[in-house]
């Protein structure tokens, strides 16, 4: 027998050789009927894995992340199995499970995938999942391994194998179809019901410009058909509320391949939009202490080097600037940081100066892959809400828990309510990836989950995912489609101070290094517009989007009071415009609903005789005819009730 232990601290008494299904069938037959994959002490296995000791198992099911990363990957098999059959000679490389579904790379040779074939793929990869094919594991040697993809003529999967060793090789088969295969498999291809091609792109053998190009065949499966059905309504409904889209509609930013890739251009409503989001933080930063600075776009070389950025971002970002001086070289700024640790070190500072606190909506440059660039998601230069805290030991704990309260004031004004907060901390076994001593990397990992937890925050633990210099908090919120997206970063380091020669007189006289804190409650203007966008499908909070109001006279002669109401309206500082086009009202009335504007002010005779607007909300709802003082209340108690003061 062996002692199985439970994610509850339960312990299973079971045969030596049991299976975990074996092990939730003890548990009930219904968690038996819904196991798909588990984790034996830190290994992903399958249900069907014999257990040979003692060790820690959690099942998983379609509910879990795990269990659906286990019933994609499984898909991508039999999607493989399907692409083998339907196009022979091609040559299949990886195909791992992702975020939401699985991909499979594969050189085509001449052949070529569409959409059209989609139907296609999908009727062949449904009819061998019917066929209830179990996957099944086993270990083979290197030499084997070696062989048989030799023997396939596949370059690709023999590259893979010669970097690894005897002893961690395994193949999964299923069917007539064998692929290498680490593992985590459901029990059988039976219980995938539904299956959807997505959309095939290029991708690079090993993300490498300098390898072949592949295509990538992006799909999604279910246990059941009306799961599949939900899903694509709801991409359905994000193409609808794709930022690229709605910034395009909303004339909010537009690219240029002039200007070049991923360098975003801002139009007038775009920028009056980052105006105001600006100003937001600006007034809440200033009740918080916080003093506004401005850094040069560029900086020396040197700076980047002691920072620790040019050795973590040099190679793949953009190359160094050479002056006509012989051997000065200048950088376009990655971050903010290093330029805010030398504005702290041009002046002495005392422990009675601390905490100081610089602020500023700087713009950095990163080299993203061009098949990586995405609307405004993903760019190459992004303004940063960068803030960083210059405290004593003493002041940390208050300090970063006061930057958590400026990010959740941030994110509720905008409506992002929904979210966890992420604790990222060091890969232990990567000490590689990370600058500084132990010692201070634990101290700064314990002030984040202290503070985490006296501000009562949900958070979970997550390993690996420290930013190089220090570990970080950062809040993980979904949105109105359910999509969860990085937003806010508040991060504890004392890497910084050290490689800078940061220093304060203490109490005793003596100089002691400060402890610096990094926040950006919006992280980048760029993404949180998008994401703001996305959320709110362009029904931006009505403090907020750049026209809350726009005047439709009913005709010609009306638009002298028309010019009177938009007078009246600014004096309230309501945001509004008149459209007084040679138009009808109802055709004024659906481009105003198109364009997203809070509210249509209708005025025409009546109106003008009574000294009122009549007043339609965006969705269609009626509010009849009112005075402007009211419908000014009516815009000021909306406003307050998103915009508290912080």
């Amino acid at each position: 027998m062996i002692k199985i232990t439970l994610p509850d601290g339960a312990i299973k008494e079971v045969a030596e050789g049991s299976s975990p299904f074996d092990v939730a069938k003890s548990i009930s037959e219904g968690l038996a009927r819904n196991v798909i994959s588990a984790k034996f002490d830190d290994t992903t296995v399958e249900a069907t894995t014999p257990l040979t000791k003692d060790g820690s198992l959690t099942l998983y099911t379609w509910n879990n992340d795990e269990g659906k990363k286990a019933f994609w990957h499984s898909t991508s098999h039999v999607v493989a199995q399907a692409l083998e059959e339907l196009y022979p000679g091609i040559k299949l490389t990886i195909g791992p499970a992702i975020e939401n579904g699985f991909y499979y790379d594969v050189d085509l040779g001449d052949q070529v995938i569409s959409e059209k074939d989609f139907p296609a793929i999908e009727k062949k990869a449904l009819e061998i999942a019917r066929e209830k094919h179990d996957f099944k594991m086993r270990e083979v040697s290197k030499s084997e391994a070696l062989a048989y993809y030799k023997g396939q003529n596949n370059a690709y999967k023999v590259e893979l194998i010669e970097n690894l060793t005897d002893g961690e090789i395994t193949f999964c088969d299923h069917s007539t179809f064998t692929d290498l295969c680490r593992g985590g498999h459901i029990p059988n291809t039976g219980i995938i019901k539904a299956i959807k091609i997505l959309s095939v792109a290029g991708a690079y053998w090993r993300g490498d410009e300098k390898n072949k190009q592949l295509t990538r065949v992006y799909g999604i499966s279910f246990p059941k058909q009306k799961e599949l059905t939900a899903y694509l309504e709801l991409l359905e409904e994000a193409k609808k509320r794709d930022h690229r889209k709605l910034g395009k509609e909303l004339e909010l930013f537009t690219f240029s391949q002039k200007v070049g890739q991923g360098l975003p251009l801002w139009l007038p409503k775009g920028a009056a939009l980052r105006e105001r989001l600006e100003d937001f933080l600006k007034k809440a930063q200033k009740k918080a202490g916080y003093e506004m600075v401005v850094t040069p776009h560029i900086g020396q070389k040197e700076l980047y080097v002691t920072s620790g950025h040019y050795a973590k971002y040099g190679e793949d970002s953009f190359q160094p600037i050479n002056t006509p001086k012989e051997g000065e070289e200048f950088l376009l700024k990655p971050m903010n940081c290093p330029h805010h640790c030398e504005i702290y070190n041009s002046s002495p500072f005392s422990y009675k100066d601390l905490p100081k606190r610089f602020a500023e909506f700087g713009t950095v440059y990163r080299y993203e892959q061009s098949g990586e660039l995405h609307g405004l998601t993903r760019v190459r230069g992004f303004t940063q809400d960068d803030a960083h805290i210059f405290c004593t030991q003493e002041q940390l704990n208050d300090e970063f828990k006061n930057v958590i309260d400026l990010t959740l004031y941030v994110l509720g004004s905008l409506g992002f309510e929904n979210f966890t907060a992420q604790v990222s901390v060091r890969d232990l076994e990567k000490p590689e990836k990370y600058i500084g001593d132990a010692t201070n990397w634990e101290k700064a990992e314990q002030a984040i989950i202290d503070a985490a937890e006296e501000k009562g925050l949900n958070y979970v633990i997550e390993t690996g995912e420290a930013a190089f210099y220090g570990p970080k908090l950062d809040f993980m919120v979904k949105d109105a489609l359910g999509r969860n997206w990085q937003l806010g970063t508040i991060q504890v380091d004392y890497n910084l101070p050290e490689r800078f020669d940061l220093t304060y007189k203490g109490s005793d006289n003596e100089l002691h290094r400060p402890v610096m804190i990094h926040r950006a409650p919006f992280g980048s203007m760029e993404r949180f517009v998008a994401l703001l966008l996305e959320h709110t499908g362009g029904n931006f909070p009505l403090w907020l989007i750049p026209k809350q109001a726009i005047i439709l006279p009913v005709s010609e002669k009306h638009e002298k009071y028309a010019e009177k109401v938009l007078n009246s309206l600014e004096n309230h500082e309501i945001r509004a415009l008149i459209d007084s086009r040679n138009e009808t009202v109802g055709k004024k009335i659906r481009e105003a609903e198109l364009k997203k504007i809070p509210f249509m002010l209708i005025v025409g005779e009546n109106e003008e005789e009574a000294e009122t607007i009549s007043v339609r909300k965006h969705g269609g709802e009626d509010l009849g005819s009112i005075s402007i003082s009211k419908f000014s209340d009516l815009v000021s108690k909306e406003i307050n009730s998103t915009l508290k003061s912080f």
